[in-house]
């Protein structure tokens, strides 16, 4: 339960530095933006001509009589608008954070030097392209694993009872790890962690991630709200991966306007 709340707090605290760094909040809302305007119009096309699409794909239901034909084209209409909307919330973070790579990675960066106790931050020495194609890469890689689990609780979603009630629950925590997984990757990537040792360090934590990452997934479902949650969630995700790697952080004394906030305390070793 402990982690839980830090978890939490990490996220208010990544809100709170954002609040009061304007300018890189500005600037940190434009990838957000492209990627909403991007998923809405997909969306959009995609309730338009969705039921067209289904009707093309099921070509053996044009001789069923009626209601039928109409009841089952309807049915796979709204699986498939139900499965892209599951995907939107699941991948609005990594195509986000690819649009917005430069944008993020400095935010990052301030955000581990105000909380160094020398003021540096660390550098992954790579050029940006190679930054990108790693972004990319290890993104694609999350997102097929969370469209695995997407499949599979939504399946689970027709077990009576249970899938009502339990699966619902357990979908929100999939999706904070995910979402965790991909905020943290910012600052992660920094420090040279590979996809597969930051899933490792995440799954040592969970009770942390998900006390981070379950409530942002549910913030995210709200339109319009991720947009500008996703500054202050890479400064909050950013808190968090130094938490994972036990790195020392600045005492208050160093700061006394407690512009650090929670994160000022010494991290666990």
């Amino acid at each position: 339960m402990r982690d839980l709340g830090a978890g939490f707090r990490y996220l208010l605290e990544g809100q709170r530095w954002v609040a009061r760094h304007g300018k890189s909040y500005g600037f940190g809302l434009l990838p957000g933006l492209i990627t909403l305007v991007l998923y809405a119009a997909a969306l959009v096309a995609l309730a338009l001509w969705g039921e067209d699409a289904v009707a093309w794909a099921t070509p053996f239901a044009d001789d069923w009589a009626s209601p039928w034909a109409g009841l089952f084209r309807g049915f796979l209409t709204a699986v498939l608008f139900a499965l892209a909307m599951l995907l939107a919330v699941l991948t609005f973070t990594a195509v986000t954070l690819l649009i917005g790579q430069p944008f993020y990675e400095s935010l990052s960066e301030q955000v581990d030097r105000d909380l160094s106790p020398d003021g540096t931050a660390p550098e992954s020495g790579l050029p940006l392209w190679r930054e990108l194609w790693i972004s990319a890469r290890d993104s694609l890689r999350i997102v097929a694993r969370a469209a695995v689990w997407g499949v599979l609780l939504f399946a689970l979603g027709f077990v009576p009872v249970a899938g009502q009630t339990v699966v619902p629950v357990i979908g929100f925590f999939v999706t904070g790890f995910f979402l965790t997984e991909e905020l943290t990757a910012v600052a992660l990537q920094r420090r040279g962690v590979e996809l597969r040792d930051r899933l490792a360090l995440l799954r040592s934590r969970k009770t942390l991630v998900w006390g981070f990452g379950t409530p942002l997934g549910l913030a995210f479902l709200v339109p319009f709200v991720a947009v500008f949650l996703m500054p202050g969630a890479v400064a909050g995700a950013t808190l968090l991966a130094r938490d994972l790697r036990g790195e020392e952080n600045r005492d208050r004394d160093d700061d006394p306007a407690g512009a650090l906030g929670a994160g000022g305390d010494r991290a666990r070793p």
